[in-house]
């Protein structure tokens, strides 16, 4: 262990001790792994030092839950068959889209319900995706990974086997439309120009064109065409309301901004699952398919009951209740046994799942 100078430190560095206030509040745990926004709060809070595991030492700092999942054989041999299924999608979309070859949907589904198969609980699916997600943003890992979520909507919505394959292939297929946008204009980091956005949006029916010829269903088509409508008509490309969007592409939606949330950006680090939910929240749960999305966000939030968590004042708490008018701000426990609604707690929210 050794102490180092607050501007000593950096990304990486494990805390030897509890880093607390003059007045016992605890900024940062024992255990904890730096990073920029941790290092951050600690010159908030004018914290002049730490002190550090050093040397060998570190191999016994405790490790947070994304690091145990990490390094678990289930999540090595996830990633190895996630990553090969990539591959078979890469393969397929870009012989369709640039050399004409034909798309074996059927084996690009069967392939997809086996890595959804291999995880034995939805619990365990979310924490191999949260936990694969990385910059990378490539259209062929968003659409595994929304194809994987949309299965796991229908299996909560209680759809039947037919429409389970038709949701999965949906999702798989939903932004086929985006190799016809250049990958530079894809990949621009910051935010699009309108005449960019305008280019951009083109994908839906771009998709919806690629997938005109093949013979799926019409509901897998409409997904590509229309998964950016919104419920209340603020939605691309035709301002589409409840009604009149295909219900396909109404799962399609949440699983595609459930995923887009959860992954890196270039401008920030990945949302966890509560940020999420207060985004779905604060955005106006009227833009999704009503039973869907509520269905969604409650058992995303259900499968972290008891879960220990990071609040955004630094403290760690399990959450004991979760609270159905507002999903992403539950009961929690402190380690010193008091319990905080954070319904009613002001700014304080869920920053981490540990």
């Amino acid at each position: 262990m050794k102490e180092l100078a607050l501007y000593n430190l950096k990304e990486g560095m494990v805390l030897a001790k509890d880093i607390t206030t003059p007045s016992g509040q605890v900024v940062l745990e024992k255990g904890k792994e730096l990073t920029k926004q941790s290092i951050l709060r600690l010159s908030f809070y004018n914290i002049k030092s730490a002190c550090i595991v050093d040397g060998e030492e570190k191999q016994a700092a405790p490790k947070s839950y994304s690091q145990k999942i990490k390094t678990s054989q289930k999540f090595q041999s996830f990633q190895v068959d996630h990553t090969i299924v990539l591959s078979q999608i890469r393969v397929s979309f870009e012989g369709y889209v640039n050399e004409g070859k034909p798309l074996d949907t059927s084996a690009l589904l069967s392939k997809v319900v086996e890595l959804f198969q291999s995880c034995k609980t939805s619990l365990e699916l979310f924490n191999m995706l949260h936990n694969m997600h990385s910059s990378d943003d490539s259209v062929y890992v968003h659409s595994l990974n929304v194809s994987l979520i949309c299965r796991q909507i229908g299996k909560w919505i209680k759809a039947d086997d037919a429409t389970l394959d038709m949701l999965t292939l949906a999702g798989l297929l939903h932004d086929i439309g985006k190799l016809k946008i250049p990958t530079e204009l894809l990949n621009k980091p910051g935010k699009y120009t309108d005449e960019e956005f305008a280019q951009v949006r083109l994908h839906t029916q771009y998709g919806y064109e690629l997938l005109k010829p093949l013979p799926l269903d019409a509901h897998i088509k409409l997904a590509a065409l229309s998964h950016h409508e919104r419920c209340d008509g603020t939605g691309y490309p035709n301002g589409l309301t409840t009604n009149d969007i295909d219900p396909y592409a109404r799962v399609v939606a949440i699983a595609d901004v459930y995923d887009a949330m959860t992954t890196a950006r270039s401008y920030r680090a990945p949302l966890c699952a509560f940020q999420v939910i207060a985004n779905f929240e604060r955005d106006g749960l009227q833009k999704y398919d009503t039973k869907c999305v509520l269905a969604f966000l409650n058992r995303i939030a259900g499968t972290y009951q008891n879960h220990r968590i990071l609040l955004s004042d630094g403290r760690s708490a399990n959450i004991v209740m979760l609270n159905d008018k507002q999903l992403s701000r539950p009961i929690v426990q402190l380690d010193d046994g008091s319990c905080i609604d954070l319904s009613t707690a002001g700014d304080l929210h869920i920053q981490a799942v540990l």
